[in-house]
This record gives C-alpha cells, sequence and structure tokens, in this order.
C-alpha cells in the first residue's frame, strides 16, 4: 500500500489555514480554503420523521451548516427520505449527513432512497465490521457512496479505537529501542486507522476530494496532540471536534480550549461542540457555541455580538446586565431576517456598559453603543453610533428605546439583496 502521507504539507502558521483538498457537500464547501463550516447532529429518533426533520430545521435555522442524523435501524433508514421531503417543504435545504455504525452497508443497500437522500455517510473504522468482514463491510459502503456521488467521513474514535490496529501497534512498540508510552501508541492507532481507511478508499475509487477525516478524543490535550500530528501526514480536509465534551460550562471551556488551539494554528475545516444539552434545553446551544467560537476568533461572522462589561460596585442593579441579554436574543431572533434581507449585517458591532468607567470608550468603538449610568451618575445612557455621540436615553423606556435604535440602524446602514 502506497503512502501519501510523506510529502503533506506541515500545517500553517497561526492566523494561515492549512492547506486542504475541498470536498462539497450540497452547496457547502469543506476544506479547500473555504470558510470554516459548523456542524450539529440531532437527538432525536430518526425513525420519527415529524420531530427529527423538526430538530434539523431548528438547528439549521441557528445556523448549522451541516446536520448529521443517526441512521441505526431500517426504519431509520426508510425515515431518511421522508426527512428529507419535509425540509422541502418547509424550506430547509441543509445537508443530511448519515450517522453509520454496524450495519451501515446494510441499510445503504437495502434503502436505496436513503443513500441517495443523505449528502454524506459518516463511518467511524473502529466499528464498520470486525474480522475478516470489516474490510468487505467497509469497501461496501464506500462502493455505495461512489454509486451515489456522496462524500464520506471517516471518523474515528478514541472510545471505539481499531482493536487489530491497536495490537499490531503495539507489538511493534514492543520492538523499539525506546518504546512510546500508552497514550502515544493510542493516538497512532487513532491515526493510522483514519489514514489508512482513507487510502483504502481512494483504492477502491472514492476520490481524494470526497474524503473527510476526523480523530476524535474526549481530552484536551490529547485532541490537540492528535489533530497537529494528522494535520502533518496528510492534506485531507479534516472535521475537528472534541467527543463527549460534557454538559455546560464544563463542555463550553473543554470544547474551546482544545479546538481554539488548533484553529489559531491553520487546523480544520468544519467543526462540532458536542455539548451535553440541560435537561428539556435546546438542541441549538451547541451551534451558537461553535459560531461565537469562530466569530470570537475572527474567522467568521455569522450574527452582530455584544460587548458588555461584567459589572461591578460601579453599576446600577441588574438593568445593564438585562439590557445585555435582551438586545443579544433580539439579535438572535432577527438574524434569520436579517441575513435573507441585508449583506453583512453580521459584522454589526455592538456595545452595552454600565458604567462612566469604560462605558464612553467601549460604546465609541462599537457601531452602536450605550453607556449605561453607574451608581451616583447622572440619570441618563448616551448612545454611540460610529463612533459619534447621537443621542442621550432617558426614562423607563432606555431598552426599547435603543433595541428600536438598532433595527433602524440595521435598515438604513446595509445593503438589501438584490437592491
Amino acid at each position: 500500500m502506497s503512502d501519501k502521507r510523506s510529502s503533506s504539507p506541515r500545517p500553517a502558521e497561526p492566523g494561515q489555514r492549512r492547506p486542504s483538498v475541498g470536498v462539497q457537500i450540497g452547496k457547502i464547501t469543506v476544506g479547500g480554503g473555504a470558510p470554516i463550516v459548523v456542524q450539529s447532529m440531532t437527538n432525536t429518533d430518526t425513525e420519527d420523521p415529524v420531530s427529527t426533520a423538526k430538530q434539523i430545521a431548528e438547528l439549521a435555522r441557528a445556523g448549522s451548516e451541516l446536520v448529521r442524523i443517526t441512521v441505526n435501524t431500517p426504519a431509520a433508514a426508510a425515515a431518511v427520505p421522508r426527512i428529507r421531503e419535509r425540509l422541502e417543504m418547509m424550506g430547509v435545504d441543509v445537508p443530511i449527513i448519515g450517522d453509520f455504525h454496524y450495519n451501515g452497508h446494510q441499510l445503504l443497500e437495502g434503502e436505496p432512497a436513503c443513500a441517495e437522500a443523505l449528502a454524506k455517510y459518516r463511518i467511524n473504522p473502529g466499528n464498520v465490521g470486525f474480522g475478516k468482514k470489516k474490510d468487505s463491510q467497509f469497501a461496501a459502503i464506500i462502493e455505495k457512496a461512489i454509486q451515489y456521488g456522496k462524500p464520506v467521513r471517516i471518523g474515528a474514535n478514541w472510545g471505539s479505537l481499531d482493536q487489530s490496529m491497536v495490537a499490531m501497534l503495539m507489538d511493534e512498540n514492543h520492538q523499539r529501542a525506546e518504546p512510546w508510552d500508552a497514550s502515544h501508541v493510542a493516538r497512532e492507532a487513532l491515526i493510522r486507522s483514519a489514514l489508512d481507511s482513507a487510502i483504502r478508499a481512494e483504492e477502491i475509487g472514492l476520490p481524494r476530494d470526497r474524503i473527510i477525516l476526523s480523530c476524535k478524543v474526549s481530552g484536551v490535550q490529547e485532541l490537540i496532540a492528535v489533530y497537529r500530528d494528522i494535520a502533518h501526514r496528510c492534506d485531507y480536509a479534516l472535521h475537528l471536534g472534541l467527543t463527549e465534551a460534557g454538559m455546560g460550562s464544563k463542555g463550553i471551556t473543554a470544547s474551546s480550549a482544545a479546538l481554539a488551539v488548533l484553529l489559531q494554528e491553520g487546523i480544520g475545516d468544519t467543526i462540532r461542540i458536542s455539548l451535553t444539552p440541560e435537561p428539556g434545553a435546546s438542541r441549538t446551544g451547541e451551534v451558537v457555541v461553535a459560531q461565537e467560537l469562530l466569530q470570537t476568533m475572527g474567522l467568521r461572522a455569522f450574527t452582530p455580538l455584544v460587548t458588555a462589561c461584567p459589572g461591578c460596585g460601579r453599576t446600577t442593579s441588574e438593568f445593564f446586565q438585562e439590557l445585555a441579554k435582551s438586545v443579544q436574543a433580539h439579535v438572535r431572533e432577527k438574524m434569520p431576517e436579517w441575513r435573507v434581507k441585508y449583506d453583512g449585517v453580521e459584522n454589526l458591532t455592538l456595545a452595552v456598559m454600565g458604567c462612566v468607567v469604560n462605558g464612553p470608550g467601549e460604546s465609541k468603538h462599537a457601531n452602536i453603543g450605550i453607556s449605561l449610568p453607574g451608581n451616583g451618575e447622572a440619570p441618563s445612557a448616551p448612545v454611540f453610533i460610529d463612533g459619534e455621540k447621537a443621542m442621550t436615553l432617558r426614562g423607563d423606556r432606555i431598552a426599547d428605546e435603543f433595541i428600536a435604535i438598532l433595527d433602524n440602524y440595521v435598515a438604513t446602514k446595509y445593503v438589501g439583496r438584490g437592491a
């Protein structure tokens, strides 16, 4: 088997993207210098096309550019075309990715309409098959991808490593003059599982520009080490994500810590933040975190973000906190409409500040900013527009008036699409 890794470019310097092969998934391009793509995954029962289509639509409207669904049973596979039809009726054309484990070869063979309706297939080389069946079942899925013109993500995972690969590498390690530690062997098994599978897919006939790789682990330092290594050894497009990141602030912090380092080094073409939702919470939270990570790093712009002070003994009650929250909520609510109507509105900057110390300065740096009165300050709130003081708000309707100023700014400053 030829090794295509040795001539691959090194990761880019900070601020530069690592060169990668572009992969087309519906209207979305992953890699090849295209903007980094946000994706998410449903947690509904795919056999229920109504709830699954509804959640896909929610994720897409929140900004997920690719959505993955579980395809694990014949009934789930049969539901995929109906899910696609429902989304079309709702005006949602987000590409859907089928996540296959253990029986993907059977499902794609048994439900050709599913194979056609999906925009991409995801295969885990650690559980695509076992023993003598592994190669034939992997090949069967790749052949379906070739038949239907679909790209494939080969996604290795720390929790489901190819045990035959691990055993082989452990044997090799015993022969080294200076053996690697166990974590190094496991990382190598993860990377080799993905790379060897990709090379095998090419040998079967899947074009290089239809292959995306991922090597997911649940530890921050391990993830950074794995992706630095695989980025050095290939030019396939890479999907980033800290698997089983966790719930709430822990999941957000861990994912951001790992992905920010890699993204800053130019590694990564598409990302997912694998958060465990709070009970009853919307699945869209992981999309918001992914967007905010890319936007705060200056890699993409999705929606206006609010700069707001944390509050201190100078600030008055919770009013500025409530205003910041309501402004950010208003922006996110309006963005689906604004995104269609106005070019560049996602680059709008806003500031809600709580007192005179940094308030006027931060407000002047934003397109629209308000500096609320702190303790002992005059009961007035100057509003700055594009660096200049435009007006002063007073009274009980400051929040409503400031949001009205924001809406008017968007309507008058941004060029309407098709105008």
